[in-house]
């Protein structure tokens, strides 16, 4: 199987071209690495020009502009970059008869979810800020796409594979992991701070989701394409929750530094963007049966690479 990744720069485009490489469907070529310039969201024909030229067999689509306060001060570019762009993919994929994987996220839900449930497939998407909208408008693009020109948008009972080109939407939440400058990151260094001030380390404890690995993400993705049948929404996530606060204690325990985490309402923090502040997502069971790990698992294999970044070695 011929599998090309967009944005494979990116957090988890280059998590997934190491797990690609290690999946024994891709060959010995291994998975197809698409990025700037080649594949530029703002350019409508690079999708089609590159699905042409590279005649993969499914793409998994990455690339997005995760900037979400500056899709708040831009939601025009928001929707070209997040939405009509992945619609120019899928048309692309659909009429070659390639799979299509899109990732997307919890921010196509409101948050206000009060129940203590999170979010499954079936439950009805609201964004409350322009990132939101933007990727839930590339979700629609992607289903009208497929479901337009033959292609599959739901599992098949009975049928692996489906009998034409497959479409996945996989929603993840807080994701983090190498080349850093992501939360954890982040924390680390106010922490640092805080420690040399002498103050408390204030971070939201209102704002609750599902922190998940890249590592973990790529490596369920990969199971999702190896199964054959894979259509449909897929939530997937490390298991848990914590709030940015419970997060944020867990990376100062595991430097070992001697501040303490105060909690304080989202309210505090002023952004051009609304937040979520109920960002758990429910995970779809994956083709093996087996159950994401914690959250705090994956985040203590991240650690090491974590605390090399703070020592000043490199992140990338």
């Amino acid at each position: 199987m011929r599998v090309a990744v967009t944005g494979a720069g990116g957090r988890l485009g280059r998590a997934l071209l190491a797990a690609l490489a290690d999946a024994p469907f891709t060959g010995p070529l291994g998975p197809i690495a698409w990025d700037l310039p080649d594949h530029d969201l703002d350019d409508p024909a690079s999708s089609e020009r590159l699905v042409r030229r590279d005649r993969p067999d499914a793409v998994v689509h990455t690339a997005a502009w995760t900037d979400v306060d500056g899709c708040a001060g831009d939601p025009e570019l928001a929707l070209r970059r997040n939405g009509a762009a992945v619609g120019d993919l899928a048309l692309a994929c659909v009429r070659a008869g390639a799979d299509l994987v899109c990732i997307s996220t919890n921010e196509v839900f409101d948050g206000r979810r009060t129940d203590g449930h999170g979010y499954g497939p079936g439950d009805e998407p609201r964004p409350i800020n322009p990132y939101g909208a933007s990727k839930r408008a590339g979700e629609v693009a992607a289903h009208e796409a497929f479901l337009r020109n033959g292609g599959v948008v739901a599992a098949v009972a009975g049928t692996t594979p489906p009998g034409g080109p497959q479409l996945a939407i996989v929603r993840t939440a807080w994701l983090y992991g190498p080349p850093g400058n992501d939360f954890p990151a982040k924390i680390l260094a106010a922490a640092d701070r805080a420690v040399a001030a002498g103050e408390p380390l204030r971070v939201v404890g209102d704002e609750i989701g599902s922190p998940t690995y890249a590592g973990d993400l790529a490596d369920a993705i990969v199971e999702l394409l190896g199964a054959g049948s894979f259509a449909g929404v897929h939530h997937v996530v490390n298991a848990g929750a914590a709030s940015r606060a419970d997060w944020a204690r867990a990376v100062v325990a595991a430097a070992g530094l001697p501040v303490e985490v105060t909690n304080v309402p989202l309210s505090t923090w002023a952004r051009p963007s609304a937040v979520p502040a109920w960002a758990v997502l429910a995970t779809t069971p994956l083709p093996s049966g087996e159950p994401m790990r914690p959250w705090e698992a994956a985040f203590a294999d991240y650690v090491p690479y974590l605390l090399r970044g703070r020592a000043g070695g490199s992140r990338r």
